[in-house]
């Protein structure tokens, strides 16, 4: 796996840098040039749509975390992590959750109930994904007058919702984590069962309690949702600063669609090349310059790497003091058996 993230991480780097020689090297720095000192303003914006996210985590975690010890600024640099790790590192959108659950056990001793939001709040991503793209869907047709095409992708968008609903319906019913489990100690040796990570049975529970939780359920998603469309507003500002202003809703457009297209192409760490030419497609199709779109990507770009990079080196830094204060992976007291990822 990791080979096909490194080889399809290069074929991406090798795409962004030939569609930034078809644009042009000197005007697409013109355009960055306009833009100016400003442009790293869009590295703070980018703290809302996460804050908003936590919040939705937090409310899943609250049955686990009664006393309120993960705090909202604490998920918060969890978050900010999760999605460094999945942006910056050859992981295939994975490993930020893995590290979140990880993380999170420096608040929560329950692992299992970690894991538990943490696959309940994957699930509800797929659903908010699903609304937003529609509703880039809508705004893309609405902006650009179209016929067929716009109305094509919502369909395709239809047809493909059942795999989250099933998603769904096999966390609530199937007991997966359970048949893993089992799975693993039919494979591996008896010697290796202490090494198993979580309790399959125990994890599936907690699941199904959440999903019980109906109310709790909604306002997850809606602070996800919320999330998705606050993350617009880094669009809409870095096109005014790049001198091709937008509207709000053709800036929509724009990030629901570089985002669902993302989510399309896992395989590809980071969505590196990916993104650059839906933003490039995307602009076109809303009348905004070539060079600018490509620039609109590159800054979109930079912003991760500078929000990211300072997000992985504080995990890092945790990791060394917990490393140096304890020497060894810590163990839940409650089920010895649950260690940390």
């Amino acid at each position: 796996m990791k080979r096909l993230a490194y080889l399809t991480g290069l074929l991406g780097l090798l795409a962004l840098t030939l569609l930034v020689l078809h644009q042009g090297v000197d005007d697409v720095a013109a355009v960055l040039l306009q833009g100016g000192y400003a442009l790293f303003l869009l590295v703070p914006l980018h703290a809302l749509p996460l804050l908003l996210d936590a919040q939705g985590w937090r409310t899943l975690l609250l049955l686990a975390d009664p006393q309120g010890r993960a705090s909202l600024g604490f998920l918060w640099w969890v978050a900010t992590v999760r999605e460094a790790v999945n942006r910056l590192l050859p992981t295939v959108s994975v490993g930020g959750e893995l590290a979140g659950i990880r993380l999170a056990r420096l608040r929560v001793s329950d692992t299992s109930a970690i894991a538990a939001s943490v696959v309940v709040e994957v699930m509800l991503t797929l659903f908010a994904q699903y609304l937003f793209a529609a509703l880039g869907v809508l705004m893309l047709v609405i902006s650009i007058d179209a016929s067929g095409h716009g109305w094509i992708i919502l369909a395709g968008l239809l047809l493909s919702l059942p795999v989250p609903i099933l998603f769904a319906l096999s966390l609530r019913y199937s007991g997966i984590f359970e048949r893993l489990e089992h799975f693993a100690r039919r494979w591996f040796s008896s010697s290796d069962n202490k090494d198993i990570l979580v309790d399959g049975a125990r994890l599936d529970a907690q699941i199904r309690e959440l999903n019980r939780r109906h109310r709790d359920l909604f306002a997850a998603l809606l602070w996800q949702f919320a999330g998705l469309v606050s993350g617009t507003v880094e669009v809409w500002f870095a096109l005014i600063l790049l001198g091709h202003p937008v509207t709000f809703w053709e800036a929509l457009a724009i990030e629901a669609l570089t985002h669902a297209a993302r989510q399309m192409a896992f395989f590809v760490p980071g969505g590196l090349g990916v993104q650059e030419a839906v933003v490039l497609l995307l602009g076109q199709l809303l009348g905004v310059n070539p060079q600018v779109a490509l620039s609109l990507a590159l800054v979109k770009r930079a912003r991760e790497v500078l929000f990211g990079v300072p997000a992985l080196l504080s995990w890092q830094w945790v990791e060394f003091k917990r490393y140096r204060r304890n020497g060894k992976i810590p163990v839940d007291s409650k089920n010895p058996k649950e260690r940390l990822p």
